[in-house]
């Protein structure tokens, strides 16, 4: 990829200038821990030189009540090599190199920044007497701004370098400690300080040395991200954008980086003639997997997403056996086969029951670590979440494990949650047989609703039937024109319609309700009285479902496929600009009407109202099998007194 428009390249001299002094870093340096504590496993036999010297009390004044630990030696680089005598495996090598080129690059970045902002004329006036009084508070705010950058980037490229060479061996570590924002080298002597610890404790082979200086990246990442949520003076940093050409590296403010390795399927993919029944579902599943398409990789962005209308969560419900695992197939070779024409990295992932697990936290992590798969910005990615009611616990239910509330946490915060940034790059389905049985709110970030009911009609089963029988058979195919009911513009088209009237007794009670008083809902202050109707009839009816229900309205207002000629030859769509892309969507952008309000208003409401319902009777029935048995322990007992 060539650098953009929007893009800063970071050129190579600037980034040699620094090998000197990252390669010095990974030789060996001082460093007391201030926050962490030093662990015995990894004590090391240091040179001559390196940490040898006593240290001494400051009789400085200010300067006695800073740590007097002893300064333990970092040498990276002999911890990397193990063994003494031992040859340097290439893997080795790798390591080294990568995180010399890291640190390098996050020093080059640090250095942009200083000069742009003018830190590094602050630095000169501290050398040379002192900085102004009424600059003291900025210079200390641009030096954290600068050590939160060097982190960073240091750890975003770090793992970007690497993650070629990883392989399915993982480590676990615990939180990062030792992060230090007085200044950038005190902030890079604190991380690789701690790296050196994780490595001692953990890279016991190659594969699991890559495993650990990963791990430690992407922890270091992700604290350094939350510390960067509360400083300041970092806007020059995070309104702009670098660019590696020689490594294809990108910094993106804090978003980490990745390269875009596409993960191998192994699935039976469904054609979309193969799915009977669940037209709505099958339409909008088809629409969004060409949605996703149109994601541009240089903008990181999708047209869709700008315009409204792309769906980031869904959740699809329905009886078991009535094709759930079907539409994902159908949907993950969708995708698949059209990433495949464009030549782009498609990763699908599913959350399953085996990320449950017993350690505390482990599974928040899990949870963790599949959305961000998922959601790297480098690859187009469906995730999916089947049997959610079993995955993510219900809270204040005392069923729940301590790790399905923990998956339940992350979902949440991750599909809706304040740092949430839908891309336009992949979208999250959540599937399960019992929705009601799913904590209310994590339902409710599902934007759209795929009603997944299977066959309905005659029809219906005389295609199921005969697809499923297969061709090894002579049995006539009778009086039926196979798979025409399948056709899915006219199926749709009749689904949405039979949404101007609600489906559930209880909302169809509302709705007559509120025609009878205010009349035909034609406009908005009629629409809000029927939606304020539904709130009356169910409290959990809030502002987040009238946002899910406007985005559905959205994307009804982008009620068309794009070409398929436009999937099969990239050149007329997918290659072409942002803006570009965005234009010939925009000509295809249909008019918002009463009707499609209504509709949408009816689709979810009817969803809400049927999960309110079951999990009322599944309640009720719960207690009268409890009265029951209660009452027949009673009679035993009095007989058995008597």
């Amino acid at each position: 990829m060539s650098v953009t428009a929007d893009q800063m390249e970071l050129r190579e001299a600037d980034i040699q200038k620094h090998y000197a002094a990252a390669l010095a870093l990974l030789q060996g340096f001082d460093h007391a821990p201030r926050v962490a504590k030093a662990r015995e496993s990894a004590a090391v036999e240091k040179s001559s030189g390196i940490g040898t010297r006593r240290r001494f009390r400051s009789t400085t004044p200010g300067l006695v009540t800073r740590s007097t630990v002893r300064a333990e030696g970092v040498q990276l680089i002999a911890r990397i090599e193990g063994d003494e005598g031992a040859l340097v495996s290439p893997l080795q090598a790798t390591v080294m190199n990568s995180l010399r080129r890291a640190l390098a690059v996050a020093m080059a970045v640090a250095e942009n920044y200083a000069e742009q902002v003018g830190l590094s004329d602050l630095k000169r006036a501290n050398l040379e007497g002192g900085v102004a009084a009424g600059k003291k508070a900025e210079f200390s705010e641009m030096l954290t701004a600068e050590a939160l950058i060097s982190l960073y980037v240091f750890a975003s490229a770090t793992s970007f370098l690497l993650s070629s060479h990883a392989s399915e061996v993982s480590v676990t570590l615990g939180e990062v400690e030792e992060v230090l924002t007085d200044n950038a080298p005190l902030a890079l002597h604190g991380a690789l300080w701690e790296l050196d610890q994780d490595i001692a404790d953990h890279a016991e082979d190659d594969a699991k040395l890559v495993a650990t200086v990963m791990a430690h990246a992407e922890a270091l990442m992700e604290k350094v991200a939350a510390r960067a949520g509360s400083a300041g003076r970092l806007e020059a940093f995070t309104s702009a954008n670098w660019k590696v050409e020689a490594d294809d590296f990108a910094v993106h403010g804090f978003t980490p980086a990745a390269k875009g390795k596409a993960s191998k399927l192994t699935m039976t993919f469904k054609k979309p003639n193969e799915v009977v029944g669940n037209h709505i579902a099958k339409y909008q599943s088809m629409k969004l997997a060409k949605m996703l398409m149109a994601y541009d990789f240089e903008r990181r962005l999708n047209p869709f997403a700008d315009l409204g209308g792309f769906i980031f969560t869904f959740m699809g419900d329905g009886a078991p056996g009535t094709g759930k695992t079907t539409l994902i197939q159908m949907m993950a070779g969708l995708i698949s086969g059209y990433c495949e024409t464009a030549g782009y990295p498609f990763r699908y992932q599913n959350l399953s029951t085996d990320n449950i697990d017993s350690y505390q936290g482990k599974s928040g992590q899990n949870a963790k670590a599949f959305i961000n798969n998922i959601i790297d910005p480098s690859v187009i990615g469906f995730g999916t979440i089947d049997d959610i009611d079993q995955l993510a616990g219900k809270r204040g239910d005392r069923q729940s494990s301590a790790g399905q509330l923990e998956i339940t946490a992350v979902l949440m915060e991750s599909f809706a949650g304040a740092n949430t940034v839908v891309r336009g790059n992949c979208t999250f389905g959540m599937f399960s047989n019992y929705p009601e049985n799913v904590d209310d709110a994590l339902r409710q970030r599902a934007g759209a609703r795929f009603l997944v009911d299977g066959p309905q009609t005659r029809e219906d089963y005389v295609d199921i039937l005969a697809l499923l029988m297969g061709k090894n058979h002579d049995i006539p195919l009778g009086e039926h024109d196979l798979f025409e009911a399948q056709a899915i513009q006219k199926a749709v088209a009749a689904s949405f319609e039979s949404h101007g009237k609600p489906h559930e007794e209880g909302l169809v009670k509302v709705f007559d309700a509120v025609q009878a008083q205010v009349g035909e809902l034609d406009t908005i202050a009629k629409l809000g009285t029927y939606l304020k109707g539904i709130q009356e009839a169910d409290e959990r009816f809030t502002g987040r479902a009238i946002k899910n229900i406007t985005d559905a309205v959205k994307v009804r207002a982008m009620d068309f496929e794009l070409p398929d000629e436009w999937m099969e030859e990239p050149e007329l769509f997918l290659f072409k600009d942002y803006d570009a892309k965005k234009g010939m969507i925009s000509e295809l952008r249909q008019p918002i009407t009463v009707d499609m309000v209504i509709q949408e208003i009816n689709r979810y409401a009817d969803s809400e109202f049927r999960y309110a319902d079951k999990s009322d009777e599944v309640a009720i029935d719960a207690m009268v099998r409890d009265y029951e048995r209660t009452e027949v322990a009673k009679k035993r007992y009095l007989a058995g007194k008597a």
